[in-house]
């Protein structure tokens, strides 16, 4: 699939008729409240829907109540073994990379600023690392699994803010697009999964080819499960590529927004990291990994550990070089890794289960051990020609 500007416009004026008409109902029939209340007990997927829950709802958990048709499950085994192995590098791409990409786009910052999650700065965090590891569990689209109550959960939030915003009349349709647009949604998912295994490279990360390609497919199933449009998404790497470098261009710079997001985003880890000595290596590698251009966009401060964070790479690939060489090495760092996860979201959700519900209101003003197979190493996807 080839991407133009003209094609990039169609994709801002679309949201997810599903999912929005869905909230409009239950907004409609005064039954937002009942929804919150009673979804807090749905969180496994294949669980008996609560009695009293409002009709329009349950259609939609009926109706969305499992994966696309066509998903592989040998590519989606492959992602979590990818995952797995490189747990605690994707929450540093996804925290330090992934997040300041979303606030580095204008539009979405201020969107982001609109919600309510910026009275509890880790919420936004604790959602997307919680999303993600249900992602990756072995059980993910099976009965009990956590991870498709979330997503059916995530979709109506989504339909929310296009909802609430469009009711306002405090979003400029025709200058920002569609709140939350099939664009956005796209780009998103290229800030979870293409720039995420940039990331991984940027820290020296030995990848296979098999296993980037499978964590980027695992991502696009996602999206189709977030409403997603599936004919306009990039089917590989290659048009991933293409399509990232033009939203890019298209939308990313500064905004004070972006830089007040950025700078809890900040405050946030520096609070994680135990003391104060290593805090600026918060800093450091966020500017690691987005770049001196961004990063300066964002206002992220210049410290004297970006030297520092520069060497990463290195101590990295000695830890990958143990890993390799020992099973029991594998099996031990692993393990670190995904305490390490594990710890990082128990401090972001603060003990608590994200339920994703539907606000009912918004700010009332803009705030400022894999086993995939190593025969090829993966190598980024060349930038894409400009247009």
């Amino acid at each position: 699939m080839t991407y133009t500007e003209t094609s990039m416009n169609a994709l801002r004026r679309s949201g997810d008729e599903l999912a929005d008409a869905v909230v409009a109902t239950l907004f409609e029939r005064g039954e937002v409240g009942t929804f919150n209340t009673l979804m807090r007990y749905v969180s496994t997927a294949g669980s008996p829907l609560p009695d009293g829950l409002p009709d329009v709802a349950r259609e939609y958990l009926e109706t969305t109540g499992a994966p696309p048709s066509w998903v592989d499950w040998g590519e989606m085994e492959k992602a979590r073994l990818f995952f797995v192995d490189n747990n605690v590098h994707i929450s540093t791409a996804l925290s330090f990379a992934a997040m300041p990409a979303c606030y580095l786009v204008p539009h979405v910052a201020k969107l982001l600023s609109a919600t309510h999650g910026l009275n509890y700065p880790s919420k936004r965090m604790a959602e997307t690392g919680q999303f993600t590891v249900y992602l990756m569990q072995p059980d993910a689209f099976e009965a009990g699994s956590r991870f498709i109550p979330a997503a059916q959960k995530v979709r109506l939030l989504h339909a929310s803010i296009r909802h609430h915003l469009g009711r306002e009349g405090r979003w400029d349709t025709g200058a920002l697009g569609t709140p939350i647009c099939q664009e956005d949604m796209i780009g998103g998912q290229m800030f979870f999964s293409l720039l995420v295994l940039d990331s991984l490279h940027r820290l020296g990360i030995h990848m296979s080819t098999e296993g980037a390609e499978a964590y980027y497919y695992a991502w696009r199933v996602v999206g189709a499960m977030l409403g997603v449009d599936q004919d306009a998404v990039p089917a590989n790497l290659d048009e991933a590529r293409q399509f990232l470098d033009l939203y890019m261009i298209r939308h990313m710079g500064p905004s004070d927004e972006g830089t007040h997001l950025t700078r809890q985003l900040i405050d946030l880890y520096e609070e994680v990291v135990p003391g104060t000595f290593f805090d600026p290596i918060v800093s450091a590698l966020i500017r690691h990994l987005v770049g001196d251009t961004c990063a300066d966009w964002l206002h992220v401060p210049r410290t004297g550990w970006d030297r520092v964070v520069k060497a990463v790479p290195g101590l990295l690939g000695v830890l990958e070089t143990i890993e390799d060489r020992s099973p029991l090495g594998a099996w031990a760092l692993d393990r670190l890794g995904h305490l390490t996860t594990v710890l990082e979201l128990s401090s972001l959700t603060r003990g608590r289960v994200m339920h994703y519900a539907i606000p009912e209101q918004l700010k009332k003003d803009f705030g400022i051990g894999s086993t995939v197979p190593p025969t090829r190493r993966w190598t980024p996807p060349a930038p894409a020609p400009m247009p």
